[in-house]
């Protein structure tokens, strides 16, 4: 089975490939980059012109024998609703496992973002995900974007120590927390250690639900 990534942020390109090569033994996987898109959306440039090159690239990936295809961008999540109808091959959202998990664990939902063009997308899909489950809920977003410019300027540990303060905060208020960026899964672990509400990451996810149609393709 060959699987296709896309990715809009480069770091993100060597975490699932180590995921990947753990998780996905036998897969035959490929990477496909282009940081361009998520910058244009954050400099404010218009969405369907955006989402139309993300669409690009699902057919690109298409085209070049991926099996299935996977979207590690939250922000351009919306893309491949549009995607769907032009390949006949599965085009997962990085977040659709976590938002179904998310609204499962309860209806206060607290969605923790450092990218702003990643707010309006990630609240629609948990609203989504509740409607299909037949469940109301409140999402409460929080965009920490000094933390995401601070990791652009390479600041780790500043975007580290403003991402674990917003997260205590916003849990404070919420049933379940929703790291909303895959930027921010690294520090699921330690966050989720210092609140009292369950907290989601999405990589995780993805790679147990890519997982799970490997092995019922097999």
């Amino acid at each position: 089975m060959r699987i296709a990534f896309i990715h809009t942020v480069g770091f993100l390109v060597d975490n699932f490939r180590e995921r990947a090569a753990a998780e996905l033994a036998g897969a035959d996987c490929f990477h496909i980059l282009n940081e361009s898109l998520l910058q244009d959306l954050l400099r404010g440039a218009p969405k369907p012109l955006v989402y139309r090159r993300v669409v690009t690239q699902v057919v690109l990936a298409a085209d070049a024998g991926a099996d299935l295809i996977a979207i590690t961008c939250s922000s351009t999540s919306p893309a491949v609703d549009a995607a769907r109808m032009l390949v006949a091959q599965p085009v997962l959202k990085i977040d659709d496992p976590m938002m179904a998990e998310a609204v499962r664990a309860g209806t206060r939902i607290g969605l923790l973002c450092t990218a702003t063009s990643t707010v309006e997308p990630s609240t629609a899909l948990l609203h989504a995900h509740a409607a299909a489950q037949g469940r109301t809920v409140t999402v409460t977003p929080h965009v920490e974007a000094e933390a995401y410019a601070a990791l652009m300027r390479g600041e780790r540990d500043k975007h580290d120590a403003a991402v674990r303060a917003a997260a205590r905060s916003l849990a404070a208020g919420v049933d379940v927390l929703v790291l909303a960026q895959a930027s921010l899964a690294r520090l699921r672990d330690d966050i989720a250690g210092k609140v009292a509400c369950p907290v989601l990451a999405s990589p995780p996810l993805l790679m147990r639900e890519i997982a799970a149609r490997v092995q019922a393709m097999k």
